[in-house]
């Protein structure tokens, strides 16, 4: 992001907002699954659709402020490595729940491809394709390969098409989208199709950055949620250990 005197407070507050909703998300979760108390519509389809809203939200803003960030590189490699942190933590802690490839890995690793194809795209004057094409061609690629980690082409109940079961056979390939049969992870954003809603999110920023006055409106913003945004990766870190204490705590008082 930019410095102090020149940031968007508005997408600060925005994902002050989603990291909010993610805490809810996650405090309902262990609400159900560490209290045992049922709460049919978090199980059910709407619970679904939040959570996923939360993800898409969080991934295409990322995109978005790619290259808002003074060091993209730098950023890049902390949140990547956090993202190894929370594996190592979960692994030791919790083999059961480990996440690998979770979404800050993600961010990470798609922060970071996003800076190579940038250092090639730079030896151009311009872009070789106009924004609004790599915006339209990368949705497109997100929805077709939505489904790819279950083994096939579509989108969520669309299955255009299987995929050969001999690309399923390999747990390192899970970082792709191809998990093997012994990969498991409680938190799984693979490159496909994830990377793709990120790449959407650069190219909606190519968009509207072009156009100062769009972008003088995204300065103001709530401050409140803006300094949680700000935050947001220590706050997430920090988050499931502090929301699993305290279920936990009141699990064993009652």
């Amino acid at each position: 992001m930019k410095g102090p005197g020149n940031r968007y407070h508005a997408l600060d507050s925005l994902r002050g907002l989603l990291i909010l909703n993610m805490i809810a998300y996650h405090a309902l979760y262990d609400v159900v699954y560490i209290l045992n108390i049922p709460i049919f519509w978090y199980t059910g389809q709407a619970g679904y659709i939040w959570q996923q809203s939360i993800c898409w939200g969080f991934i295409l803003l990322s995109g978005f402020c790619f290259r808002l960030s003074r060091h993209p590189v730098r950023h890049g490699l902390t949140v990547l490595g956090a993202g190894v942190l929370v594996s190592l933590a979960t692994y030791l802690a919790m083999p059961s729940e480990s996440i690998l490839f979770g979404v800050l890995y993600l961010l990470g690793l798609a922060g970071l491809i996003q800076c190579g194809v940038w250092a090639l795209w730079s030896r151009w004057k311009q872009p070789p394709f106009p924004a609004w094409l790599g915006l339209g061609l990368n949705l497109a690629a997100f929805f077709l390969t939505r489904n790819v980690p279950r083994g096939s082409l579509g989108f969520e109940g669309l299955i255009l098409c299987p995929l050969p079961s001999w690309l399923y056979q390999w747990d390192w390939l899970a970082v792709l989208g191809l998990p093997g049969p012994g990969f498991h992870s409680s938190d799984y954003f693979p490159l496909a199709p994830w990377l793709f809603l990120y790449l959407a999110g650069y190219f909606l920023w190519r968009i509207v950055g072009s156009r100062p006055a769009v972008m003088s409106r995204l300065k103001p913003g709530f401050p409140p949620l803006a300094w949680v945004g700000r935050h947001s990766l220590l706050i997430y870190l920090l988050h499931q250990p502090v929301l699993m204490g305290i279920f936990t705590l009141v699990g064993a008082l009652h």
